[in-house]
């Protein structure tokens, strides 16, 4: 565990309470210098004009002690829900960002962005203003081009109630409240991958409000360098993104699925491991291993989650090999065909907060035996919580790998698989003894699987531990994302933990100005 994670723990309720009691005096900004990544600043406390930023809004600026305000601030990750804006600029429109950013520079107030609130690593809070432009959900279609436009707040859901009626759909994810934003700018994987690329690969145009206050336009034609870091360059890092307009493709008939296996655990992952990887692109699928607490033991079980654009009997061909080594039972086989928009409802989740942290590596080519094996064994000595841990991989190949690591800010083309280490646990065990042994587990785990997978890390599991996260996330791509972000964002207004860096200044020139978020 290391030893901001051990800070996180001991501190988070003696800084909640020092946070709670700040706000409710109007003191309004405390930055805390336990946070993952943070470079340390002395407590900075401010009276700043809240009014005047309320009056610039079309929409709703939301304080401590507002109706609704915890869950306006509340993240996804509950870990960092003791993080508290001083305020929630619950963006409209455009003007209301510009106006949101414009009021921020003015008075050196730490900012943060926020779309769905789905950063792994709570890089989407702050005790500043929060730019919450979620209000902005509204999704448009056209039928002449196949596109369709999503604003810089639509989630999950807002894709699912607008697409199905024209039977169009986006690579999109599993979690219904996750923000598009964060998707897209971070790559955006989903169960269509294989077969239509990531969601960033179907960007056409997005719009931005950039640092300086300026709203542009980025495509092909226009601001082509900035699209091309929208790409994959991770959400927050060059502006604000508005809206999205995205090309959509036609669906029809599929079959979705959910199977597990409890018997024969490791000679099931490592067929089904085979299967996945020799299948046709119409396939999408996440390969997971489950291990719940069961007294004083874990209980294991692999599980096949996702979509195939055919039929059951397809499936079950291509599974054979694994079912001839252990067939799951029928109380554990969930097949069903379906129209492609109740098939999303079968494999959707409502993305409910929780306590959790995740750690991610690619694979390229398959997993060795050795490697499967370390697998299992590492969860069947998981210390354990009262929610569960998991190992998982999501299968990519196909039309993800047709583009060049250079072609958009995603560089990891070449990867067969995104794999990732999770465990989660309740808030009666957070900041305890529990969560500590845990974390050590999770990074001896995420340590061991080195010599089985590549150094890269996917961005949108975004990482509070990972050390070498520039090249972990943009690989040969970080050169050139740090020149755009130098050109668009020189006094570094965009800036969390893991923001791409400003290009160091040359000499006798003014370095650029830091903005802690």
């Amino acid at each position: 565990m290391t030893t901001d994670s051990r800070k996180r723990s001991t501190y988070s309720r003696r800084w909640f309470l020092q946070t709670s009691a700040g706000l409710a005096v109007g003191v309004g900004l405390y930055r805390p210098d336990w946070l993952p990544g943070y470079t340390g600043l002395a407590d900075v406390r401010q009276e700043v004009p809240w009014t005047e930023l309320a009056s610039a809004l079309h929409g709703q600026l939301v304080r401590p002690g507002d109706m609704d305000y915890l869950r306006y601030a509340s993240p996804w990750n509950l870990r960092y829900a003791g993080v508290l804006p001083g305020g929630i600029a619950r963006c409209a429109d455009t003007g209301d960002v510009q106006a949101s950013l414009g009021w921020a520079r003015k008075y050196d107030v730490p900012l943060v962005i926020r779309s769905g609130g789905h950063s792994y690593a709570g890089f989407s809070t702050t005790q500043g203003l929060m730019i919450d432009v979620s209000p902005m959900n509204r999704v448009s279609f056209d039928p002449s081009t196949g596109m369709a436009t999503l604003g810089g707040g639509a989630r999950n859901a807002d894709v699912y109630a607008n697409l199905r009626p024209p039977s169009v759909a986006v690579t999109h994810g599993r979690c219904k409240a996750v923000g598009v934003a964060g998707l897209v700018l971070g790559g955006g994987i989903g169960f269509n991958m294989r077969a239509h690329g990531l969601t960033c690969d179907q960007l056409v145009q997005t719009e931005m409000v950039l640092a300086d206050g300026s709203r542009v336009i980025c495509s092909s034609s226009e601001n082509d360098e900035l699209l091309w870091a929208s790409r994959g360059g991770g959400g927050g890092n060059f502006g604000i993104n508005t809206s999205f307009t995205i090309q959509t493709f036609p669906v029809g008939r599929l079959t979705v699925y959910l199977i597990t296996w409890k018997e024969k655990i490791d000679e099931v992952l490592a067929a089904l491991q085979n299967v996945v990887l020799a299948s046709p692109n119409e396939m999408g699928c996440k390969v997971s291993v489950n291990a719940v607490r069961a007294g004083a033991e874990n209980t294991l079980n692999v599980q096949l989650l996702g979509q195939l654009i055919g039929t059951p009997s397809d499936l079950r061909d291509l599974l054979a090999p694994v079912y001839a080594i252990s067939h799951p039972g029928n109380a554990n086989e969930m097949v069903m065909e379906a129209n492609y928009w109740d098939g999303q409802e079968f494999l959707s989740e409502d993305g409910t907060p929780e306590y959790s942290h995740e750690r991610s590596r690619y694979v390229t080519g398959r997993i060795p035996d050795e490697g499967l094996a370390n697998i299992v064994r590492h969860l069947r000595d998981w210390p354990g919580t009262k929610v569960g841990a998991t190992w998982k991989f999501f299968l990519l190949g196909g039309a993800i790998s047709r583009l060049r690591p250079a072609d958009t800010a995603y560089v990891h083309r070449d990867a067969s698989m995104i794999s990732s280490i999770e465990v989660d646990w309740d808030a009666t065990e957070e900041g305890t003894d529990v969560v500590i042994g845990n974390e050590m587990w999770l990074n001896e785990f995420h340590a061991s699987m080195r010599p089985y997978t590549s150094e890269h890390s996917y961005q949108n599991f975004i990482d509070a531990s990972q050390t070498d996260w520039q090249r972990a996330y943009y690989g040969t791509n970080l050169e050139r994302l740090i020149e755009i972000k130098t050109k668009y964002d020189r006094t570094n207004v965009f800036h969390f933990p893991q923001s791409i860096p400003v290009a160091p200044t040359a000499p006798g020139q003014s370095g650029p100005q830091r903005s802690f978020h």
